[in-house]
């Protein structure tokens, strides 16, 4: 398999203004970065498709992606006309994360009154989704009658730039999961505990390399760094109680310590052994993730 060149993006946390949020996002672009993600929730962050808008209008080169849409907030109809729109409004910068919905997605939903259905029956209902959504952004007039969605003669316009359609993001953890990925992910987060090893990470890796079978080489693999030089993101610390030592000496793949090139080196590593190559760090590791940045992006 011929590696990717490695790509490295931001999860965006919460703004401090409308000016700050403009302002961070092209600082992010200078510092090289490829990609600004958004997560998804009632709390917190900015509602992600206004708040990506906003940061396409303010970029030329930056890319932008939800990390990720929860499935079950929106119709998948409206879903794609919300991607298509901002794939248009950032001339082809767009990359939609999606996904079953996180465990606390639970609080939510219950505040716009709909229920949290079990595990299996949120998948199920995600990898209908997907299938519409693909059809739409393909340029498709689609009707379909399935066990969670009943559309009839749907399409969007205007179409997307790219083609033959946006990239589509899955988050995944469990097994099912990863294998609804592999058959239909272009780019695959993992969700890892932050205590996992390489090891851990590798059993998830060679699970969806089953799933996605002759079409493997095609997925680019994602993972959020949770630790970055000698820092670990605070609520580690704060809910699980988690510190950098205890990361090193358990040699957490979700953490990259040591110096830049000694950063650099793990990375080049970890990209030969597992083929991660896009790597993406909360905005509180800006600052010491972006000299990795600088050295490696597209190489």
């Amino acid at each position: 398999m011929t590696a990717r060149k490695f790509r490295f993006g931001v999860v965006a946390g919460p703004p401090t203004s409308g000016k700050g949020w403009i302002a961070q996002a092209q600082r992010i672009e200078d510092l090289g970065f490829a990609t600004i993600v958004v997560p998804d929730g009632m709390q917190r962050v900015l509602s992600p498709f206004p708040a990506l808008a906003a940061i396409a209008a303010a970029t030329t080169t930056l890319r932008v992606g939800t990390y990720v849409a929860a499935n079950d907030y929106r119709n998948p109809v409206m879903l794609a006309k919300e991607a298509a729109s901002l794939d248009f409004l950032s001339d082809g910068r767009f990359e939609l994360g999606i996904g079953a919905g996180r465990p606390d997605a639970g609080r939510d939903l219950a505040m716009m009154g709909m229920p949290f259905d079990r595990g299996g029956v949120r998948l199920n209902r995600l990898a209908e989704s997907i299938g519409i959504i693909k059809s739409l952004l393909a340029g498709k007039k689609t009707t379909t009658s399935g066990s969670f969605y009943t559309i009839a003669d749907a399409e969007i316009d205007p179409k997307p730039v790219q083609q033959p359609r946006p990239p589509i993001l899955i988050a995944a953890a469990g097994d099912r999961m990863l294998e609804l990925a592999g058959r239909e992910a272009d780019i695959v987060a993992f969700g890892i505990q932050p205590t996992a090893t390489e090891a851990d990470l590798a059993s998830r890796i060679d699970l969806l390399k089953t799933a996605a079978s002759k079409r493997f080489d095609q997925i680019e693999l994602n993972l959020n760094l949770m630790g970055v030089g000698d820092r670990i993101h605070p609520w580690m610390e704060h809910r699980l109680g988690l510190t950098a030592e205890k990361l090193k000496e358990l040699r957490a793949v979700s953490c990259l310590f040591g110096t830049v090139d000694e950063m650099c080196d793990q990375l080049e590593s970890r990209r030969e052994r597992l083929g991660l190559s896009y790597l993406v760090v909360g905005d509180a590791f800006i600052d010491d993730f972006a000299p990795v940045v600088n050295q490696l992006s597209g190489r």
